[in-house]
Order: C-alpha cells, then sequence, then structure tokens
C-alpha cells in the first residue's frame, strides 16, 4: 500500500485541464487542493472562484515554477501527498518534477501526450518502488481512456490485428496554448507507426483523410498525430499489425492550412513551427466563433473473433455543449480519487493503461454530458 493521500498539488491548477481537475476534486471532503503554478494572482482566482462554487474541500494557492531551480525544495516544502501535473506542453520536458514527487514521497500523475515522455516513464520505476509512491504518466485522452476502452473491446477478439482511432475536437471548444505548441513541434516531422507489420516512418499532420464520426459529429478531416499509444499498443497486444491515430480540427480552412504548414516543414523550408505558437494560436483564436462546440472520439478495432472469423467493433464518443476539454482530465480525476479513497494497492512508475474500468470513466462523464456507444 502506497502512501495516503489527503493532500493534492495541481501544477498549472488555473490552466485550460487544471481548473477542471481542481473544480472536481474540490467536491471531495476532507482533503486539501493546492493550485499552483507560475501565475500567483491566476492560482489565487481560480481559488475563490472554486470557493464561491460548491467546494467541499479546503482550497489553497501557491506559487511554484517548475523551471526554477529551488523547484524541489519549494515542493518539500508544500508537502503535497499528490502532484496533478497538467503544465504542458510535454514534449521536450525531463522528468524533474516525477523526479522531485518521488524524492519527496508524493504520488504523481500527469496529462502528458508526448511519446517519449510517456513510453520512458518506467525508468523511473525503481525509484518510485523504493520510495512507496505511485507515477502515473499519460493520464489523459490518450493513452488514459483510449486504453481503458481497448481493454474493455478487446475481450471480443481472439486476435486484434489492427487499432485505427481518431479525436475531433469541436472548434468552439476551449483550446490551450501549450496543446497548439506540443502539436506544432512535431508537425512535418517523422515518427515511426506500426503498419501491416512492418515499422514505417509518416509525418505530423499529413495524410488527411474524412472520417464519418456519426450523425451527431459528422464528418471531420484529420492527419497524423505522434502519440505514446502508437508505441505502448503494440506491445500490450502481440500480433498486432497495424495501429494508426490521427486528429484534426473542425474549420477545413484552418486543418489544410496545417497540413500545408507541414509539407514546408517535411520539405526543409521551415525547420520546426513551435517558434511561432504565440501568433498562430492567436491567429486560430480569430475563428472560434465558426463551427460547432461538438467533438469526440472513435475507435475502431478489427481483428478475429473467437471463432477466428473477421471481426470489426466500433466505439464512439461524442461531447456535446463544449464539454469536450474535460475528456483529457477524466483519467487524472478518477486516478486521484482512487489514491485519495486508498483503493490503489500498487506503487511503481508506469504509463496509464488500463488503470479504471469504462464504468468508472461513465461516473465522471455522465454527469457532464458525455457519451459514448459501441457498434459492430
Amino acid at each position: 500500500m502506497g502512501k495516503a493521500v489527503g493532500r493534492v498539488l495541481i501544477l498549472g491548477g488555473y490552466g485550460n485541464f487544471g481548473k477542471r481537475i481542481a473544480a472536481r476534486l474540490s467536491r471531495i471532503d476532507g482533503i486539501n487542493v493546492l493550485i499552483a503554478g507560475r501565475n500567483p494572482d491566476k492560482a489565487d482566482e481560480t481559488c475563490r472562484n472554486l470557493q464561491n462554487s460548491a467546494s467541499h474541500a479546503t482550497l489553497d494557492s501557491a506559487a511554484i515554477d517548475i523551471e526554477s531551480p529551488d523547484f524541489l525544495e519549494k515542493l518539500r516544502a508544500l508537502a503535497p501527498d499528490l502532484v496533478i501535473h497538467t503544465s504542458g506542453p510535454f514534449q521536450r520536458q525531463d522528468y524533474r518534477v516525477p523526479e522531485a514527487c518521488i524524492a519527496i514521497s508524493s504520488h504523481y500523475i500527469d496529462l502528458a501526450d508526448d511519446r517519449r515522455f510517456v513510453c520512458d516513464i518506467a525508468s523511473l520505476n525503481k525509484q518510485a518502488v523504493e520510495n512507496g509512491v505511485l507515477v502515473i504518466s499519460g493520464a489523459s485522452s490518450v493513452p488514459g481512456l483510449s486504453s481503458t476502452v481497448i481493454e474493455s473491446l478487446a475481450k471480443q477478439f481472439s486476435q486484434l490485428e489492427e487499432i485505427d482511432f481518431a479525436i475531433a475536437p469541436g472548434n468552439k471548444a476551449e483550446r490551450g496554448e501549450a496543446t497548439v505548441r506540443g502539436i506544432l513541434s512535431y508537425t512535418g516531422h517523422p515518427f515511426t507507426v506500426l503498419r501491416e507489420g512492418k515499422w514505417v516512418e509518416q509525418y505530423g499532420w499529413m495524410d488527411p483523410r474524412r472520417l464519418n464520426f456519426g450523425k451527431v459529429i459528422g464528418k471531420r478531416w484529420l492527419a497524423n498525430i505522434d502519440i505514446p499509444d502508437l508505441e505502448l499498443f503494440p506491445d500490450r497486444y502481440p500480433g498486432i499489425k497495424s495501429v494508426n491515430f490521427q486528429a484534426g480540427i473542425e474549420l477545413p480552412l484552418i486543418h489544410f492550412s496545417m497540413v500545408f504548414m507541414a509539407q514546408l516543414a517535411k520539405l526543409g523550408l521551415v525547420k520546426s513551427w513551435e517558434s511561432l505558437t504565440v501568433p498562430i494560436f492567436r491567429f486560430s483564436e480569430l475563428f472560434k466563433s465558426f463551427g460547432t462546440d461538438v467533438g469526440g472520439m472513435r475507435i475502431n478495432l478489427t481483428g478475429l473473433d473467437n471463432m477466428q472469423r473477421p471481426k470489426s467493433v466500433s466505439w464512439t464518443l461524442v461531447a456535446e455543449n463544449g464539454v469536450g476539454p474535460y475528456i483529457p482530465t477524466i483519467s487524472a480525476i478518477i486516478l486521484a480519487k482512487k489514491l485519495i479513497a486508498g483503493e490503489f494497492d500498487t506503487v511503481g512508475a508506469s504509463a496509464c493503461l488500463g488503470l479504471f474500468t469504462l464504468d468508472e470513466f461513465d461516473t465522471e462523464a455522465s454527469p457532464l454530458g458525455i457519451y459514448h456507444e459501441t457498434s459492430e
């Protein structure tokens, strides 16, 4: 049994995802939630807003910078039992935050979607076990939710052969600058994927295709995105031949602008778009009134059923009324609540793979109006 949790610190607790996690956890009696980040004014404001709502937890704010040389000392002084790290982008971040958490014997959860950050977190397993803490990376839409869905559906197959999944956010849904920076870091840059049993290169935000997400979401344009799942799932499901993931922007004008930018980077005419994150983000915000506030996720699995016959299953999640940004936070909320309730009896460091059930997801998602359906 790991360390008990009564004091939760949320890094980036006033950000796009952090404030949503803080709001959900603030409803729990008997715990202390610390809204933390570099901007003390924003942390204070978020605290005040939550205190004026249906908050049952004790709320405090804290000024802390993960890039500061005294980060470990400040974290130790705050003495959290659990740190939830939402301060992305995680591309090219080192492990200073999870390592600091291990050093002070605090559990750790992050919302990382960077492939190397999530896939290599197991390198901290020995330290986490020795200090009796749980260190979980990727507690977000991917691989947190995606792995839970696939784990549930995979029972219908004797052999899973292909995973093809996608995320399509609504254009009006709130988005953060850090998310845009993360995407731009690999736009037009190569990464490896498993295709027909072979590892091949594909390029970020290229290979556009249009996918029908059903009558509520409709057809959306997609393009290649690099995520941890592309590496984690082939290890998790032996014999699988292909794993594919794409995402897109609802407005075709912006989506294909990104495809064009990817082509320029692939040709070497632009080294990286990441340095232009701020103007690109501001440009996209000019179109915020267009499109819809409806987004979703689609997971298609193909393989052989238990009678060795070809089988295909599709799972579709729908988020209306602008609640889409809650989806990346739900995995972390579930895991935090399980730690607070003392329901985890394991310690160590790992990617967030199959650590909760679809029923547990529904408990958090249904009150928000997020729903899903499965079809063959």
